[in-house]
């Protein structure tokens, strides 16, 4: 059973995280099918703008890591733990768990920032981790009133993905992005429209519609005007970088995740209670 719903109203596509029993989380096969989707709309010329929702009340909340304590899916792993150059993970650690996962969201991402058509990100509740990051890597972010924004890496001791490290300092600048990566306050939706991560806040009644209706407005706008319009923006934010820092983050997230800190932190999660990482 897909979890990622796609749907198609005029020229406007909608793709919906649908797993809200474990608060629109990823694990590999979602993963999978949220990156299909994605290729999908961005490169089908009969959808002008994309928009990229979670199931009511829950925007994402970034990888499953009941999936990741599980240590993913053995049956996918052989790539990740053959021997070779990158084989070089801690016995008993979860980076490549995150690998399958993460490669898979950061293609999507790739695939967003590259689409030339708008991808507008409505953000209905919490995005945390990973969601933040599918936001912040959306053109536009509409947020309901009850939506609220948190870096959350920090929590389970890991340094960030998803393009967050990338995108956070051209939103907000270098020292907003320190303090939520540092500081890590949950961010309501006026806080976030505040600091120039969202676009708009919208009252939860009227917040599909709102969507909607924006997405239909530039559904009639120039699609080749704003493709190369948004070609030349993302040129001028050094975008074209983008690709080798996800390759990065990717690769520093796995070495924290088979560290003790994210051991801690990971059981600390699932206990219920705060992270002891100084020992």
């Amino acid at each position: 059973m897909s979890h990622i719903r796609t749907d198609r109203v005029d020229r406007v596509g909608v793709i919906t995280i649908d797993r809200h029993e474990r608060f629109n989380s990823l694990d590999i096969q979602t993963a999978q099918d949220l990156r299909r989707a994605g290729l999908q709309m961005a490169r089908d010329s009969l959808i002008r703008v994309v928009v990229l929702r979670g199931a009511p009340g829950v925007f994402c909340s970034g990888a499953d890591l009941k999936f990741i304590r599980d240590g993913g899916n053995a049956d996918d792993l052989a790539y990740l733990t053959a021997p070779g150059p990158d084989a070089n993970a801690s016995p008993g650690g979860y980076g490549n768990a995150f690998k399958q996962i993460l490669e898979y969201i950061h293609s999507t991402i790739s695939e967003i920032r590259r689409a030339p058509k708008p991808f507008i990100a409505a953000v209905d509740g919490v995005a945390a981790a990973g969601g933040f990051g599918l936001a912040m890597s959306c053109d536009l972010v509409v947020a309901s009133s009850r939506a609220t924004f948190e870096w959350a890496y920090a929590k389970t001791g890991l340094t960030g993905a998803e393009s967050a490290t990338f995108l956070l300092p051209r939103l907000v600048g270098l020292r907003r992005a320190m303090e939520l990566l540092l500081l890590n306050p949950r961010l309501t939706a006026e806080r976030a429209f505040e600091y120039g991560l969202v676009t708009a806040v919208r009252d939860v009644d009227e917040f599909d519609a709102d969507v909607m209706a924006m997405a239909k407005r530039l559904a009639g706008g120039p699609p080749h005007a704003f493709a190369i319009a948004k070609e030349l923006l993302n040129q001028a934010a050094g975008m074209d970088r983008l690709d080798v820092h996800l390759d990065r983050e990717l690769l520093e997230l796995a070495r924290a995740a088979d560290g003790p800190e994210f051991a801690e932190g990971l059981e600390a999660f699932f206990d219920k209670r705060p992270p002891a990482f100084a020992r």
